[in-house]
C-alpha cells in the first residue's frame, strides 16, 4: 500500500491559530448583560418557566452590537445573548469621544436622546443606555431616557438612535457644503 499524506498536521496548526485568534478578539469585547428577566409559559401541566436575556456586545472602539437571549436556565440565555450580540456588531460614527450630533432613537413607547458633550463630561445615563455606549467606547455624552422604561426597548432604541448617526464628511457631501459649516460648535472653536 502506498502511503498517503494528508497533510493533517499543517490543517490541525492553523485551526489551533484560528481557536487562538476567536479568542483574542473575545477577550477584547466588552459583554455586559443588561437586563435578566424571569417569563413564564402557560401549558396543560401547569407554568414553564424560562429566562430572557438581554446582553451587549461592544469593542469600546466604535463597534456594538445587542442581541436577546431566552433559555430555561439564566447561562443558557446569557450564553445565546451574548452571541446574537456579536453577530449584531456594527460600527458606529464617533466623534473623538463622543457622537457627531444629537439625535432621538425610538423602539415601542421608548424614546431615548443622545446629545453630545464635551470632552470630560463623562456618560450622563442609566441602565441600558449606560451599558451600549460604554461598549461602543463612547466617553462623553448626555442622554435622557423618555417614554417607556422597560430595558429591551430602551436598549432598542439607543441602539436605532446609534444606527442614525452620521459623520460630518457625508452631511456636507450631502448638502454640498464646506465642512467647517457643518462641523459641530464645540469643534469649530478647536479649527
Amino acid at each position: 500500500m502506498a502511503e498517503r499524506k494528508t497533510g493533517s498536521s499543517g490543517s490541525g496548526s492553523r485551526r489551533r491559530s484560528r481557536n487562538r485568534q476567536f479568542e483574542e478578539e473575545r477577550e477584547e469585547l466588552d459583554e455586559r448583560v443588561v437586563d435578566i428577566t424571569r417569563v413564564s409559559k402557560v401549558v396543560k401541566g401547569g407554568r414553564t418557566f424560562g429566562f430572557r436575556v438581554t446582553a451587549v456586545v461592544g469593542d469600546n472602539r466604535g463597534q456594538v452590537g445587542f442581541g436577546i437571549g431566552k433559555a430555561r436556565t439564566v447561562p443558557d440565555a446569557i450564553t445565546k445573548a451574548t452571541q446574537r450580540a456579536r453577530k449584531d456588531m456594527h460600527p458606529i460614527p464617533l466623534e473623538g469621544t463622543t457622537i457627531p450630533h444629537e439625535v432621538i432613537g425610538r423602539c415601542g413607547g421608548a424614546r431615548v436622546l443622545l446629545r453630545p458633550a464635551t470632552q470630560g463630561t463623562g456618560v450622563i445615563a442609566g441602565g441600558g443606555v449606560r451599558a451600549v455606549l460604554s461598549a461602543a467606547g463612547i466617553n462623553d455624552v448626555l442622554t435622557k431616557s423618555l417614554g417607556s422604561s422597560t430595558a429591551v426597548n430602551v436598549v432598542q432604541a439607543t441602539m436605532d438612535g446609534l444606527n442614525q448617526l452620521r459623520r460630518v464628511e457625508q452631511v456636507a457631501d450631502e448638502r454640498d457644503k464646506p465642512v467647517a459649516e457643518v462641523m459641530p460648535f464645540w469643534r469649530r472653536r478647536e479649527s
